[in-house]
């Protein structure tokens, strides 16, 4: 709410456009050339190259070299919170090995969760999760991760699994009155929380219903290799870990402390050190193991635990299927996300000091000439700010204050505006690699933005549908029938 949008009248459309469509060729060709790798350190530089254009175009407007890196370090500091959480969902996820819990969490998953039902039943319980927490970074670093070890002992590709739990963990996060997002969106258009989240589901509801068909769909129509091999996976578990539904007290005291309102940070961080102290209990071999001792002692303890927390380790395992299921990267696993994160806040930093963010979105308004040009231009801006500004809270801040006034004067209740703020602009951060929620999800559950992408349903379908909305004049609430009532 207290972003300030910088404006610039030197500078015309095309000098706002020409940084994007470089940084859209510059990433499609690296992409092209490094394929997956990508991700791995090349983007990052070029999302820098972009941002130098953006620089290029500022200093040819009059915009000084201090006015930019100024907005850099803002846009940076603004993200040390999503830094910090990425950290630590790294070490939570190296103990939650090491322990056995989502090891656990695959056992029993394996038990009851059939291929035929995998993909609907994962987007079901990412969705009550993520309801429950108001948090689909949350949902993806607890649940979903034992959901994607669960996907690929089945024998589903990953990037199918991945878009079964963003599409639940959106759902619930664009719902849930615990979302800084569905908080943040009624603000901005000028309705209140609860009007906005009723308004909503006009929209949400049948794009969630078409995301659970054709999960449904895609879950009996694809074949996959590990229904045979299920009690060998099985065995191949309980020969590596001492599994017990004990281990379940970790997830849920989190999920718990969420549901409580507690800062996310502070439940990943209990989350982590409880993880930790169960490792030394139900798994001390392991721990010792890592630790490269030959007895348990506080020190090995503490070793094999601080191992798990901050680098890379491995449970050794005969069966080749669950070899990556056994290895977590921990902390040391997040560097490259948070590498990339930085990088784009560069990028979005200097484009918003340039005046770019705001250009784009006046253009955008301009061609809103009917009430169908009005919501797409609103869908274009918020799709626009999740590619250039690479976050999400801007995606509904700048355009949720450029469009604001223009609903009202086209007589459309606020709720119209806040509604499509979350349809367009939410749902689609996932879907942009170098966008901070892309990354995140990316680098937390392990699969690429591109191979989740395809899968990713209820994002897809989400500003399609608001868009339908608009054409066919279903459910716009008109300020002149409050006033006439």
């Amino acid at each position: 709410m207290d972003i300030k949008i910088k404006k610039n009248k030197e500078l015309n459309i095309w000098e706002a456009l020409i940084p994007v469509f470089a940084l859209i060729g510059m990433l499609a060709f690296n992409v092209y050339v490094f394929g997956d790798s990508a991700l791995g350190g090349s983007n990052q530089f070029v999302l820098l190259l972009g941002g130098a254009v953006a620089a290029i175009m500022g200093f040819l407007n009059k915009v000084s070299y201090k006015t930019m890196i100024d907005e850099v370090a803002e846009n940076i500091k603004s993200t040390a919170g999503a830094i910090l959480i990425l950290l630590m969902v790294g070490a939570l996820a190296g103990t939650w090995m090491v322990s056995g819990i989502i090891p656990s969490m695959i056992y029993y998953g394996l038990q009851i969760l059939s291929p035929a039902i995998f993909l609907p039943a994962t987007l079901i319980i990412c969705s009550v999760i993520s309801i429950a927490t108001g948090s689909s970074w949350t949902t993806s670093a607890t649940v979903g991760i034992a959901l994607i070890g669960i996907g690929g002992a089945l024998g589903f590709d990953l990037g199918m699994v991945a878009g079964a739990v963003i599409s639940g963990a959106y759902f619930g996060d664009k719902l849930s009155p615990m979302s800084d997002t569905t908080n943040l969106a009624p603000v901005m258009a000028g309705t209140d929380l609860f009007t906005h989240i009723r308004y909503m589901t006009y929209t949400t509801i049948p794009t969630y219903i078409f995301s659970l068909i054709l999960f449904i769909i895609l879950g009996l129509s694809v074949e996959v290799s590990g229904d045979a091999n299920t009690d060998e996976l099985l065995n191949s578990i309980t020969a590596s870990f001492n599994v017990t539904p004990v281990l379940f007290l970790v997830p849920i005291i989190v999920i718990g402390l969420i549901v409580k309102k507690t800062e996310p940070l502070v439940a990943l961080l209990v989350g982590t050190l409880l993880a930790g102290i169960f490792a030394i209990i139900f798994q001390p071999e392991i721990i010792t193991q890592i630790a490269g001792a030959d007895s348990l002692t506080f020190k090995s303890a503490y070793k094999g635990v601080m191992e798990a927390i901050t680098t890379k380790v491995a449970v050794p395992t005969e069966n080749k299927t669950l070899i990556d299921l056994f290895t977590s990267g921990g902390m040391a696993k997040m560097l490259p996300t948070i590498w990339l994160i930085l990088c784009a806040m560069v990028f979005g930093g200097i484009m918003d000091a340039i005046g770019a963010l705001s250009k784009i979105s006046e253009t955008l308004l301009k061609l809103a000439h009917s009430t169908f040009g009005l919501f797409a231009s609103t869908v274009g801006s918020c799709l626009a700010l999740n590619i250039t500004a690479s976050d999400q809270y801007l995606a509904i801040v700048v355009p949720g204050k450029m469009f604001a006034k223009a609903y009202k004067n086209k007589g459309l209740a606020p709720e119209n505006l806040s509604r499509t703020l979350e349809d367009s602009g939410t749902v689609t951060s996932v879907l942009i690699p170098w966008n901070t929620c892309g990354a995140y999800q990316a680098g937390t559950l392990g699969v690429s933005t591109f191979d989740y992408l395809p899968y990713a349903f209820f994002n897809i379908l989400s500003p399609i549908m608001t868009l339908l909305f608009a054409a066919f004049n279903i459910k716009i609430k008109q300020l002149i029938s409050e006033i006439k009532n």
